[in-house]
């Protein structure tokens, strides 16, 4: 009599949440190059998933709908994350599985928040601990950001983060034309000059209270994309049109553009009104649980 084969193990998960940078301001530039940033980020409902399983090698199988975009090589930011973990070939790997909702190079961190799941679902694979946010930032500056994932105070080049203002009920919209931006072509089109850091308060009792303070800051890399890329604008203005639309911004180096809205149900109605061609989801904000 055969003896029945043990099933298989659950896969383990992880969600990578979409960064939104609600501001982003440009304070001064490092010898060595790098920008110093202030920014507040925060985390949408919409993102991508990574599963893994025990293997015997580390791999990564990548679907979805924005997976076409996506080559799976040797420096893509999941395998990097893995590898700036634990060096490949030392002890057992893993058997990633990705699956990409996402547009790529779109200023909301996909790639970023997928090497910060990485690292989570990781570093509890092989009982390893997560690496400090200065090692993290080799993989990308959302990466500290987005290994919290929850809405945060990013400063100096993504390495610094603080308590973001507590923030109240709200929607937000994204949509993206479907055009992938390359943040250093972004950064090198940047006209000279730095911003000051934002003055924030603790916290905004009501999402049109934040929006009003919001405005009051900027993306100092938007009018950059919009010289790379004309339909950001097309994008800020259908975002602005829709019915509750409280602010409409750039998020990061683009071409995704946000809306504040009163609502996630407001937010949700007005990502059906933006054209069918776009990249484009609305709901709430994502909370990350204790």
């Amino acid at each position: 009599m055969t003896a029945a084969r043990a099933p298989s193990p659950a896969p383990a998960a992880e969600f990578a949440p979409a960064k939104v940078n609600l501001f982003l301001h440009v304070t001064g530039r490092r010898e060595d190059g790098y920008h110093l940033l202030d920014s507040l980020a925060v985390f949408a409902g919409v993102g991508d998933e990574l599963s893994l399983q025990p293997g015997a090698a580390l791999s990564l199988a990548v679907e979805g709908p924005e997976a076409a975009a996506l080559a799976v090589e040797p420096d893509n930011l999941v395998l990097c994350a893995a590898r700036l973990l634990r060096p490949e070939g030392e002890g057992p790997g893993a058997a990633l599985r990705l699956r990409k909702h996402l547009p790529v190079a779109s200023g909301i961190g996909g790639g970023s928040a997928d090497a910060a799941a990485a690292l989570r679902l990781l570093s509890r694979h092989w009982e390893l601990p997560l690496p400090g946010n200065a090692a993290v930032t080799r993989l990308g500056a959302d990466v500290p950001v987005c290994l919290r994932s929850e809405a945060a105070r990013m400063g100096g080049v993504g390495e610094v983060l603080h308590d973001a203002p507590a923030l109240p009920e709200c929607g937000l919209l994204l949509a993206n034309p479907r055009i992938p931006l390359s943040t250093p072509a972004v950064f090198r089109a940047r006209a000279p000059g730095f911003t000051p850091p934002a003055t924030l308060p603790e916290r905004w009792h009501e999402a049109g209270a934040m929006a009003e303070a919001l405005r009051r800051c900027t993306n100092d890399l938007e009018a950059a994309a919009l010289s790379l890329c004309a339909p950001v604008g097309e994008v800020l203005r259908a975002i602005a049109a829709q019915p509750g639309c409280l602010l409409s911004r750039m998020s990061g180096s683009g071409a995704t553009c946000f809306g504040l809205f009163p609502t996630a149900a407001a937010a949700e109605a007005a990502a059906r009104g933006l054209p069918a061609a776009w990249w484009r989801w609305g709901g709430a904000l994502h909370r990350a649980v204790a």
